[in-house]
């Protein structure tokens, strides 16, 4: 066992603050990895605040990860020591179930072992994520990071970039397509730089005139505000595709009614609260509501190769660990453009 440092939360109203525990030794198909940097996600907020109704503690959040790998099991093949790597959203699955062997691992019939707030496949061991110093994970849920793009903005394309990469090649999205995204944050960012980097033809919608500007900056083609009962009475009937990326409470029906024949609304956020939808809203132009959950590991490999040949990074601010309480209220209201990502190296040695 080695000691790591971290940030927890040890309950869902108190806030996250130092706390040491010890990480498995390292086994034969494992790999050791010094952690560099890691990105704060809204879905550590909804955990560590108990919002999703399954928070554990103590809780050490973090699921966005990349860093150095220092240590490498006898029987690892695909990684040695120094080389860069990531690690997302699980650190294991059943592998033998339909999805686990189709490369869907995120989809694991029997549950995957999550990065944090969960357990090992054994259901026993906690798992404890990124805000810490170092973690040890099998090789074969561990990515390979390239070393052409500044590793900070790099590290949410661990969630936040697979998350609007996996449904955009699922669907098949691209050249000719018109395309939608709802909210401009961590996901909604992403969304628009991928959107627009396959072809598609990008609105963002969103509720602040003053995103317009970094909108357009970010890729896409065309902004429109959704309190505007004018300029959303000229969007319907006009989307393929929308990538809703709202995790804030909201009326799906409003965006259905912007979708053409046979358009697809695409969640990717998820609110806390349900919202009906009248099947009258879907049959009235065989419209879809669908769902998204990140990528399996063979995908979220391709999206972090695609992302480095295309020079595709998160816009982040770069945080120490010292400031995540401060961040996670900033983010609450919207004040982040558009990735909080910790800088491991405030954990390691504070001022």
């Amino acid at each position: 066992m080695t000691e790591a440092k971290a940030y927890a939360a040890q309950s869902a109203t108190t806030p996250l603050g130092p706390w040491n525990f010890e990480r498995r030794e390292v086994g034969p198909h494992d790999v050791q990895i010094e952690i560099l940097y890691c990105g704060v996600c809204h879905s550590d907020i909804h955990q560590v605040r108990a919002e999703w109704n399954h928070s554990v503690y103590p809780m050490v959040p973090g699921h966005e990860i990349v860093g150095k790998i220092t240590k490498v099991g006898d029987h690892v093949t695909g990684f040695k020591v120094g080389d860069l790597a990531g690690i997302g959203c699980f650190v294991d699955s059943c592998r033998e179930c339909n999805p686990c062997k189709a490369g869907e691992e995120q989809y694991c019939e029997t549950g995957v072992a999550d990065t944090y707030n969960g357990t090992e496949m054994d259901r026993k061991t906690p798992t404890y994520g990124g805000y810490s110093t170092h973690i040890v994970v099998d090789e074969k849920y561990t990515l390979h990071i390239s070393d052409k793009l500044p590793l900070e903005g790099v590290a949410p394309l661990l969630c936040a970039g697979i998350t609007t990469y996996s449904p955009l090649r699922h669907w098949k999205i691209g050249k000719g397509h018109k395309v939608a995204v709802l909210g401009l944050g961590g996901l909604g960012h992403m969304a628009v730089k991928l959107a627009a980097s396959f072809g598609a033809e990008v609105t963002m919608l969103s509720t602040s005139p003053s995103k317009e500007a970094d909108a357009k900056r970010l890729g896409a083609h065309h902004f429109a505000l959704i309190n505007d009962k004018e300029q959303m009475k000229a969007l319907r009937g006009k989307f393929d595709f929308i990538l809703n990326t709202v995790s804030a409470p909201h009326d799906y029906n409003t965006f259905l009614r912007l979708l053409t024949l046979n358009g697809v609304m695409i969640c990717l956020g998820i609110p806390p609260e349900p919202s009906a939808v009248p099947a009258f809203n879907l049959v009235m132009g065989r419209r879809s509501i669908a769902g998204s959950l990140i990528g399996g590991i063979r995908e979220t490999q391709e999206m972090l190769d695609y992302c480095a040949e295309h020079n595709i990074i998160s816009d982040v601010e770069v945080i120490d660990i010292k400031d995540i309480n401060n961040a996670y209220e900033r983010m609450m209201k919207g004040d982040v453009k558009y990735r909080f990502v910790i800088d491991i190296a405030s954990l390691r040695n504070p001022s």
